[in-house]
């Protein structure tokens, strides 16, 4: 039986307490049995797990033709001490060092579960293979950062699953010029990913420890303020001081989709949105303003997929 880097096999590290108790080809495997390293891996298999069941991911893979399950996290934050001040220089040089590690996981994760699945533009497939992922997932979770599945990052939140970010990315359709709003900062990582795209990315959380993570994780490879803009609030109110936007992003899901959101679209800005309650499952939207107002007929309404979401917290979370 082969080891993984953490020193775990992946079998053993999807295994429940019934498996490691049980008698495997001959091998009977206790808890007791296993060093701590092992016993990280065996519970980090197991928040991954749990992940499956809540947010992030498609319930249809248009190219597997298979029900995907959902996501729901486990681990907790990096720190609750509050974003870090690190050395200037130090973080330049780490920062670069953090884009040139795991290039070829990052080349495969876009090759064989993105592209294969439909994603063309050319420009979001470049940004998926530059944004280090596994620099925005806690280190339990790392290893497994470039598998095509969501990942916990505390609080009840997720990171998306890598395609599920590129589709809503590519249905977006940033452009190096547009002012792009993200309701659900989490990780960071979508926001990094539309920071690689348009001008400037404005990005708000609604969980301050969260928000605080998501931050550490941004500024420590160089996403500064003059490129993501963040803002600890409730997402159902959108940003209006800074209105309208090109592109709104939502990585939440509401039962129906928030006015003030809309009324902050640009004219032929995109609304990307998982809409729908949580014990059905979502569909994934894109609202497109055709003209100024805000009756139904001044959008153009697509449904792209159905989905799988953590809830919208905040206003649209408390009006069901």
């Amino acid at each position: 039986m082969s080891d993984d880097q953490d020193g775990v096999s992946p079998q053993l590290a999807g295994a429940g307490p019934a498996m490691l108790r049980g008698d495997r080809a001959g091998l009977r495997l206790e808890w007791g049995d296993l060093s701590q390293r092992q016993r990280l891996g065996v519970c980090a298999g197991w928040a991954v797990a749990a992940t499956l069941l809540l947010g992030g991911c498609p319930t249809h893979d248009p190219a597997a033709g298979q029900s995907a399950p959902a996501d729901a996290p486990h681990s907790p934050p990096a720190s609750r001490n509050g974003p870090k001040e690190v050395d200037s220089g130090s973080a330049a040089g780490s920062a670069s060092a953090a884009f040139g590690e795991r290039t070829e996981e990052r080349d495969q994760m876009v090759l064989r579960t993105i592209q294969k699945r439909g994603v063309g533009d050319r420009r979001v497939l470049v940004a998926m293979r530059r944004v280090p992922r596994h620099r925005f997932v806690p280190k339990t979770v790392e290893p497994m950062a470039y598998e095509d599945h969501p990942l916990p990052i505390g609080e009840g939140q997720t990171i998306s699953q890598p395609y599920i970010v590129a589709f809503m990315t590519e249905a977006a359709a940033p452009g190096p010029q547009d002012k792009c709003l993200e309701i659900g900062t989490g990780s960071g990582y979508q926001a990094a990913v539309l920071a690689e795209l348009c001008k400037v990315t404005f990005s708000i959380e609604y969980l301050r420890d969260v928000a605080e993570y998501g931050e550490r994780n941004l500024r420590r490879l160089g996403y500064g303020s003059d490129r993501v803009k963040l803002r600890v609030g409730d997402g159902y109110r959108g940003w209006p001081d800074v209105a309208p936007f090109q592109v709104i992003l939502v990585t939440a899901a509401p039962e129906a989709v928030p006015t003030p959101l809309l009324a902050q679209l640009t004219v032929g800005g995109r609304l990307i949105i998982p809409v729908g309650p949580q014990h059905t499952g979502q569909d994934l939207e894109r609202w497109t303003r055709l003209k100024p107002g805000n009756d139904r007929g001044c959008f153009r309404v697509e449904r792209l997929m159905g989905v799988r979401f953590v809830p919208f917290l905040g206003t649209a979370g408390a009006n069901k």
